[in-house]
């Protein structure tokens, strides 16, 4: 299935509306509003064979030029039997940013969906066991973001020291 095809099929299931696309360096990319994301990429993985996430990342567009919204989270599917890609990129906004899980989808997701939590702040509903993997649990803060200060917020002085077992 071309991509053409698979956004024909997307628009007649979905909506002409449901979704925009566009292209950069042979990258064919769709975006969607969080509220229809979670269809859209079950679509994919369902009927369009997009059985591959293989990335699953995020962007603070604090103070970009011309961007309305405050997080970009994209997703990379992969249909392993054509080698196919698909990026679907989708945002999120301040003061909850919030999108729904893809765990349910992909388990691959439950790492990448966690590492964006933590440096973003971006909350994925219903995600089994959404907590920082980087970051440490006392921290009430997200790095990543373009409003966090450069040489950090003090603390570090507080961080649990981290030790190794002997043996």
């Amino acid at each position: 299935m071309t991509h053409e095809e698979i956004t024909a099929k997307l628009r007649e299931r979905l909506g002409a509306d449901a979704f925009t696309t566009s292209e950069f360096r042979d990258n064919r990319r769709l975006h969607v509003g969080p509220e229809r994301l979670y269809a859209v990429l079950e679509y994919l993985k369902g009927d369009c064979g997009f059985d591959l996430l293989a990335e699953l990342g995020g962007a603070d567009y604090l103070h970009y030029p011309g961007a309305k919204d405050r997080y970009g989270v994209w997703y990379i599917l992969v249909n392993t039997a054509t080698n196919r890609r698909l990026f679907v990129k989708t945002f999120a906004n301040d003061p909850d940013p919030t999108l729904p899980s893809v765990y349910s989808l992909w388990r691959g997701a439950d790492w990448m969906e966690r590492e964006v939590y933590d440096m973003y702040g971006v909350v994925f509903e219903g995600h089994p066991d959404l907590r920082r993997i980087l970051w440490p649990d006392e921290a009430d803060n997200y790095p990543l973001r373009k409003d966090y200060p450069l040489r950090g917020r003090g603390e570090r002085h507080n961080f649990p020291a981290l030790t190794r077992a002997e043996g």
